[in-house]
């Protein structure tokens, strides 16, 4: 037995692990038998995760060339151009903001030092990923340098950067300068670059990338191969977005995700943001209608505004501005509303040119504005652009916006239904009054004017003016003449016979010569008066080498017939008989007309001849 207690025997190390009872056996008050609890699993980090959660932006950021939506062009040539092993030394690529400029130089990147078990060359096809891929992705790789330009403007850094060119790189095929934003390197910095960029050495690659091309000098633009990212089209990016919601498993309307694409101005980063913040606006597993996405934008409805357009074309001012002013009260910016009116403008042009299918709309909407173009013509939505383009300056500048919204829709509202100078011409040459109100106006509503009342009182029309003389009825020179002396401006007239040596005639433009003497202002009177009497618009040009002016040909004409008249027998006879005597004046004598013969007939010219002898 043995000498010591039996709690102090040694135990084997084993059988610390034991558990101290049976769980299966009873309690020993009686209860159930201990249950285990599970074990907790470890805690993971998960999509839901506030720290782990990656927006979408980032998550599906392109990791492949066919990835890139709507850069096609870009794609089919970079593909040729390493299938053919004609690989440009340096790379240029510019675009709007998130088109995919710094996503595609990390796939440059890679293509130009991918390596895999199989491939040993720089190619394009990075379905699967090579040995140097994740480093290059993570921005890690020591042969791929990305910089900001923002950050390192100065030329000592820029020569500090080129110096380490000359040096092979470590375990990558080339060595890859990506330079981000490289408008913004100073002048010093890019004459320091040039060189280098000139004559790189054969294993060193540049891409840059820059939203402002303008900035970046043509000696640099000159050595580079350029990209220009496109903009993408607002049905490819709402493609590109459902296709994202089924991945993530969110719901959001059609039309919510063609508002997102729209807003996002071909952008695929900012349409991704949107997206991001249009899915977190319902509850898990419902779906976000496009009216909260709307909201969520700051957008006015289009339908709303579309119908506000139709309005205005109609001349109703007193429904615009009822309608301006709902949309004011649900939160519209009067801005976004005349920038609106704008779109439906051009849409409705476009419309009327190349169909609805043209705009990228839906087909209710597509239709809407199609129909307000079939019925206006081109001149009046040239008309209605203008005055909205001035009134969208006029809006944002004003202490009012509001104000200077309603004030502009009451403008073009009255404008609408206003004739063009073409047809207000037609009108006023056939005798009919220049209507200075819209058929869809109201009686009490004060729409673009009060109509032509057949019952007297005040009438919108305008008076009836003199009928002006069509161009088509002035062919010679000799009718502008004439036309001035019907129109009894002697002054004008009188210049004209004196001073215009005629060049070249055609209807709307004079060719002509001043003759000495002549007024400053003859041409401006000419062209002005010659206006308001035919409603065309006439020219005139300066220009050597005219004839003589109708003063100049009368008076050489009367030197001819009075040296012709003095070599008559009778008046020489009179002139040698009275010495000194000159004739003053002279007087043509009419024709006398024909007798008529007894025989009914007409004389004969001999006959005439010989009535006519004095």
């Amino acid at each position: 037995m043995a000498d010591h207690p039996p709690w102090q025997d040694e135990t084997d190390p084993a059988d610390d692990a034991a558990p101290e009872r049976d769980d299966a056996t009873s309690d020993m008050f009686g209860g159930p038998p201990a249950e285990t609890p599970p074990a907790e699993p470890a805690e993971s980090p998960s999509a839901e995760s506030p720290a782990a959660y990656q927006v979408l932006a980032r998550k599906y950021r392109p990791r492949r060339f066919e990835d890139l939506i709507g850069q096609e062009a870009m794609v089919r040539t970079l593909t040729h151009a390493f299938a053919a092993g004609r690989i440009a030394h340096a790379f240029m690529l510019t675009g709007v903001r998130g088109v995919g400029k710094t996503t595609t130089a990390r796939l440059l990147a890679r293509a130009l030092n991918f390596e895999s078990e199989a491939i040993h060359r720089p190619s394009v096809d990075l379905s699967v990923d090579g040995r140097h891929c994740r480093a290059i992705i993570e921005g890690r790789h020591m042969d791929v340098l990305e910089l900001d330009a923002a950050s390192r403007t100065k030329v000592d850094e820029m020569r500090e950067l080129l110096d380490g060119a000359r040096y092979a790189p470590v375990e990558a095929r080339y060595k890859v300068y990506v330079i981000d934003e490289v408008h913004m390197l100073s002048t010093a910095s890019f004459n320091a670059l040039l060189k280098t960029l000139e004559e790189p050495p054969p294993h060193v690659k540049f891409i840059f990338a820059t939203t402002e091309i303008r900035k970046v000098p043509v000696t640099i633009l000159s050595r580079c191969q350029r990209f220009d990212l496109r903009r993408v089209e607002p049905d490819v990016l709402k493609a590109h977005l459902a296709g994202i919601c089924a991945k993530e498993g969110v719901l959001v309307e059609d039309e919510g995700l063609a508002l997102i694409a729209r807003a996002a101005e071909g952008s695929v980063r900012d349409g991704l943001s949107l997206l991001d913040q249009a899915i977190v606006q319902s509850d898990r597993g419902q779906i976000t209608p496009a009216a909260v996405v709307r909201d969520m934008l700051g957008l006015a409805d289009r339908a709303a505004t579309i119908g506000l357009f139709e309005t205005v074309m109609k001349g109703d001012t007193a429904g615009a501005l009822t309608r301006f002013r709902q949309l004011y009260g649900f939160g519209a910016d009067p801005v976004v509303v005349i920038g609106d009116l704008l779109e439906h403008t051009h849409a409705a042009a476009v419309a009327k040119t190349l169909g609805p299918a043209a705009l990228a709309l839906p087909s209710d909407q597509a239709g809407r504005l199609a129909a307000v173009g079939a019925e206006a013509s081109a001149g009046i939505l040239s008309r209605m652009w203008q005055m909205l383009l001035k009134a969208h300056d006029e809006i944002r500048r004003a202490p009012d916006p509001m104000a200077a919204a309603e004030m502009a829709l009451i403008r073009v509202t009255y404008a609408a239904e206003l004739p063009g100078p073409e047809e207000a011409l037609k009108r006023l040459a056939s005798g009919e009054g220049v209507s200075a109100g819209g058929s869809g106006a109201p009686s009490g509503g004060g729409g673009g004017g009060a109509r032509a009342s057949a019952g007297g009182g005040r009438s919108g029309s305008l008076a009836p003016v003199p009928q002006p003389t069509a161009r088509a009825l002035i062919t010679t020179f000799q009718d502008v003449v004439q036309l001035i002396d019907e129109k009894r401006d002697i002054t004008l007239k009188l210049d004209v016979e004196r001073f215009v040596r005629l060049v070249d005639f055609k209807p709307g433009l004079i060719t002509f010569e001043p003759a000495p003497g002549a007024p400053p202002t003859l041409t401006q009177r000419l062209t002005s008066r010659l206006r308001e009497w035919t409603g065309d618009r006439w020219m005139a040009e300066i220009r050597g080498g005219g004839t003589e002016t109708a003063y100049e040909r009368e008076r050489r004409e009367e030197k001819a017939e009075r040296a012709q008249l003095e070599e008559e027998p009778f008046v020489k006879a009179v002139l040698e008989a009275f010495p000194g005597a000159e004739i003053v004046a002279y007087r043509k004598r009419a024709p006398a007309p024909a007798p008529v013969a007894s025989g009914g007939g007409l004389e004969t010219d001999d006959d005439d001849d010989e009535g006519d002898a004095p």
